[in-house]
């Protein structure tokens, strides 16, 4: 790291060898799939719930809600303030049921439900769903190291990449949980120094922030008028409710948490730990973007360096400088705000505190990474290996199918990470494939579980039109002008809300039909044997 001081450089290797060595130290019990996968259920509530925080708190809120609060307004906070609506949710209804049944994947389920399909079809969206989430956090970790260091973002990602999947290897799902207790503090306290570094370097101080941030409208949560053409109050309220209902509710990297506690009151007490501390902590960020705002727009001299970078970045490396400048002159706040704390860290961040938050965003990253890593690897051990291969593996073979696992994830989420270079946010980019990907599983889930009376066929039907209305709003943008009728006129976060109700309603639909059906066919029969 060639730009920073040697004390720096020493604080970020000191947390990286204490991230190795936990993994070094729960490898001496990492000796059974058990340990590896759920701990023997020896963690304590508050380690979980941090851990369950520390994962929310990855680098996509750590780079890219700040750059979306630079480039717009607050309205993303809306997404924070759904999670204790569907956190009671799943502590009241979730935890419980999955205690209940002591399977570890959160998809066995859905095979006794509906059949061998149901479960695969959960499978497939979650492990593209994981896919989707490392490659955009390895994407915010390079975009911010990349400005810090100088080296280039695949570079950077290849070896943070090597670290994680070592610690994660070597110490399995209790290593992943104490390391992501350390980095949620690391991260928190991180995000509260650069905070702090912002405002004392900005001249009038908070002030002068609030009534820059009045003037242009930073603070504002979105229009509420019923419009689901934008990103309105009410349609990131609802893909939040469905997003995070999601995540408590049918994602593996919490479901499986949930069997590492000694009991589900263990269990629900962390979920709203999680939310408690990660609903503050997103404002803070959201401040953060604001206060980065009224800095840049007292020094303006500094954007025209953040928008070359991202020009270059855009463009070919034989771009003329004639090409750079058109490009950069086309650039709005929305479309550099991702840079734009890497830029200050860089200028304003003395020596001496580099280290420190460099190692704040290193853990916003590890955390989630770690855990999506350990839960992809048992999701494909237990509903794919075991499930079509072989369901008679003993347990020391089965353990090294997990660390072999767990490798290939972390390599796949490493080569998204590299694919996504160049997306013009972060956080749109997760926050459009999550709803995509997450769309079905949580309607199938639903619907399973209110509707006793639907069979697997009337699930099937109403999983494949789903999926046919969540590829038709996905893609119909790219139709040609001529068919610009057909195109999906809501907003892309409204993917996950009508994907899931799609096939939830569907599913109803279908049910009470068939039964309907039926009754007629009865009443018939009767008829004639009279």
């Amino acid at each position: 790291m060639k730009n920073l001081p040697l004390f720096d450089l020493a604080v970020i290797a000191a947390y990286l060898v204490a991230m190795v060595l936990v993994g070094v130290y729960f490898s001496r019990k990492n000796k059974n799939t058990d340990q590896f996968t759920k701990a023997s259920g020896q963690i304590p509530g508050w380690a979980l719930g941090m851990s369950i925080y520390a994962t929310f708190l990855s680098s996509n809120t750590f780079l890219g809600v700040p750059g979306k609060a630079f480039g717009g307004n607050w309205n993303s906070f809306v997404f924070s303030l759904s999670m204790p609506l569907a956190a009671y949710m799943a502590s009241r209804f979730f935890v419980p049921f999955y205690r209940q049944t002591g399977e570890i994947s959160a998809y066995t389920h859905l095979e006794h439900r509906f059949g061998p399909w149901a479960r695969t079809y959960a499978v497939a969206c979650f492990l593209l769903t994981q896919l989707a989430r490392m490659g955009s956090i390895f994407l915010g970790i390079a975009i911010s190291l990349q400005a810090l260091t100088g080296y280039s973002m695949q570079m950077i990602m290849v070896v943070m990449g090597v670290c994680i999947i070592i610690y994660t290897v070597m110490g399995g799902m209790e290593a992943v949980i104490w390391t992501e207790v350390v980095q949620a503090v690391i991260k928190t306290f991180g995000a509260l120094l650069i905070l702090y570094l912002i405002v004392n370097s900005m001249p009038g101080g908070v002030s002068k922030i609030v009534d820059i941030g009045v003037a242009h409208d930073k603070f504002s949560l979105g229009s509420y008028a019923p419009d689901f053409t934008q990103s309105s109050f009410w349609v990131v309220l609802l893909y939040g409710f469905f997003i995070n209902l999601n995540n408590f509710g049918m994602d593996q990297n919490y479901i499986q948490r949930y069997h590492t506690t000694s009991s589900a009151k263990e269990a629900s007490k962390s979920l709203w730990l999680c939310v408690w501390l990660y609903v503050p902590a997103s404002l803070m960020f959201f401040v953060i973007g604001s206060c980065l705002f009224a800095y840049y727009q007292v020094h303006p001299e500094f954007i025209e360096a953040i928008k070359q970078k991202v020009a270059m970045d855009r463009l070919p490396a034989t771009a003329s400088a004639a090409e750079v400048s058109r490009l950069m002159a086309t650039l709005q706040p929305a479309d550099y705000g991702d840079k734009v704390m890497p830029h200050f860290m860089v200028t304003k961040v003395p020596a001496g505190l580099m280290g420190l938050i460099i190692s704040a965003i290193l853990s916003a990253a590890m955390s989630t990474i770690s855990s999506g890593m350990n839960a992809s690897a048992t999701v494909f051990t237990e509903d794919i290996y075991k499930r079509y291969i072989n369901a008679d593996i003993s347990d020391k073979k089965l353990l090294r199918l997990l660390h072999l696992t767990t490798v290939v994830v972390g390599l796949l989420g490493l080569g998204t990470g590299l694919a996504m270079i160049g997306v013009k946010s972060i956080l749109d980019t997760w926050w459009t494939l999550s709803g995509i990907f997450a769309a079905g599983m949580l309607g199938l889930f639903l619907l399973g579980l209110i509707s006793r009376r639907t069979n697997s066929h009337e699930a099937l039907t109403a999983t494949c039109i789903g999926v046919l209305v969540i590829v038709w709003m996905t893609f119909s943008s790219n139709l040609p002008d001529q068919f610009s009728y057909l195109r999906n006129p809501l907003h892309s976060n409204m993917i996950i809300v009508v994907g899931t109700l799609t096939i939830f309603l569907v599913g109803l639909l279908v049910t009470k039909s068939k039964g309907r059906s039926s009754e007629q066919i009865r009443k018939e029969v009767i008829v004639s044997n009279e």
